[in-house]
C-alpha cells in the first residue's frame, strides 16, 4: 500500500542490489560487501532466499528503497533490519519489523534476533521498545534478543 509514508511491500530479485546498497551503508554494525560474503551473504545467497519463498519485505519512498527487513522462516529469525542512515527516525524500521514478526509469528511462538550489543548501537533500545528482551550475550558484543507471540484467549479460558 502507498502512503505518504511509503509503500511497504515483498521484495523481489530487482531489490537485491539495494538491500546491498543499505546494508553497507549503516553506521551501526557496519559491514563492507566483502565481509558480507565472507558470512555467506552474498547477493547470489539472498537471491536463492528470495526465490525460494517470500521471506523479506522493502519499504519504498518515492520509489526508492529506503529500508528492508529479512527473515529465515524455518529457524524463527529476524534475519536483517535495515534503514538507510538518512531515513532512520521516521517510523520505517517499525513498520519492516512489524512485518517480519508478522510472518514469523505465523510458524513459531517464540521468534528471535541477534544483533550487536554494544550499548552506542541503537537497535537494542529500538527492540527493546517494541516488547524484544534480551537472553544471551554471544561471542564478542552479540547479544540474542526473543520475542513470544501473544496467546489470545477468550474469557471462559482463564480460570
Amino acid at each position: 500500500m502507498q502512503t505518504s509514508r511509503g509503500l511497504l511491500r515483498l521484495a523481489t530479485l530487482a531489490d537485491v542490489t539495494a538491500l546491498f546498497a543499505i546494508r553497507t551503508a549503516v553506521a551501526d554494525n557496519a559491514l563492507t560487501q566483502e565481509q558480507l560474503a565472507d558470512l555467506g551473504i552474498t547477493p547470489q545467497a539472498i537471491a536463492t532466499a528470495l526465490a525460494a519463498e517470500p521471506c523479506a519485505w522493502v519499504l519504498e519512498l518515492g520509489g526508492e528503497v529506503v529500508g528492508f527487513s529479512m527473515v529465515d522462516l524455518a529457524a524463527g529469525e529476524v534475519f536483517a533490519l535495515f534503514v538507510r542512515p538518512d531515513r532512520q527516525g521516521q517510523g520505517f524500521g517499525s513498520r519492516l519489523l512489524a512485518a517480519a514478526e508478522t510472518a514469523l509469528f505465523r510458524r513459531h511462538a517464540l521468534i528471535w534476533l541477534v544483533t550487536d550489543g554494544a550499548s552506542s548501537v541503537r537497535a537494542n533500545a529500538f527492540y527493546r521498545a517494541r516488547g524484544w528482551q534480551q537472553v544471551a550475550r554471544l561471542e564478542g558484543t552479540d547479544v540474542r534478543y526473543e520475542k513470544a507471540r501473544l496467546i489470545e484467549r477468550n474469557a471462559g479460558d482463564i480460570a
